[in-house]
Formats: structure tokens, C-alpha cells, sequence
């Protein structure tokens, strides 16, 4: 029974035409690990641990550089969002998110878990 189940998930998947291209895992504050993903030309970010979504749907802007208004600090309120730019490279991933018109900002750089 569970064979049928799992290969009906697997046929929805399929005919949902969802394709999630994996970028990598990156590691916030050195140590915490964070999905990095594609879904529809559009950039995710999920905390392994819980599913918490710190960023997404970001823009691409071309050079591995994402854009967007749902960038969130996993340390502050939950309802917060912020305005941000990610910048993705094989070795690390840049940050940097703004609040209050851009008077208010948060930058940090996570490197790229390696195994």
C-alpha cells in the first residue's frame, strides 16, 4: 500500500509541473542550514530545521543577483518583511535586507555547507 501512495504523490508531482532546481545549502551563522532553491523563476529559501521561509519568491536580476519583498530575520518578528538582494555564488551567499525606506538595514554573508 505505501508503494501506491508513494507513486501517486510522485505522478502529482509530475503533473503538478512544479521543478524545484536546488542551488545548494548554505550555512546561516555558520552553522544553521538554509535550502536555497529555483521554483517557477523565482527564489526560495527554507531553514532545513522548520521549514521557516527566509526568503522568497525573490526576482533574479541577472549575475546570480535576486531582488524581492519577502526577505525575513528567523530572529525577529515572523510578520516582518523586509526589502532585500541576494547575491549567490558556489562559495557563499550574500544578504542584505532594508525596512523603513531603507533606513533600517541588516547584511551578512553565509558561506556554502560543504560535504
Amino acid at each position: 500500500m505505501k508503494i501506491k501512495a508513494s507513486l501517486l504523490l510522485v505522478l502529482l508531482a509530475a503533473a503538478s509541473g512544479v521543478h524545484a532546481q536546488t542551488l545548494g545549502t548554505y550555512l546561516r551563522d555558520g552553522t544553521e542550514p538554509v535550502r536555497v532553491f529555483i521554483e517557477n523563476n523565482q527564489l526560495f529559501c527554507t531553514r532545513i530545521s522548520d521549514g521557516f521561509e527566509i526568503c522568497n519568491g525573490m526576482e533574479s536580476q541577472g549575475n546570480n543577483t535576486w531582488q524581492g519583498d519577502k526577505l525575513k530575520n528567523p530572529d525577529g518578528p515572523r510578520w516582518i518583511s523586509a526589502k532585500g538582494t541576494i547575491i549567490i555564488s558556489d562559495s557563499e551567499m550574500a544578504l542584505e535586507g532594508c525596512m523603513v525606506g531603507g533606513t533600517i538595514c541588516k547584511s551578512m554573508t553565509w558561506p556554502a555547507q560543504t560535504e
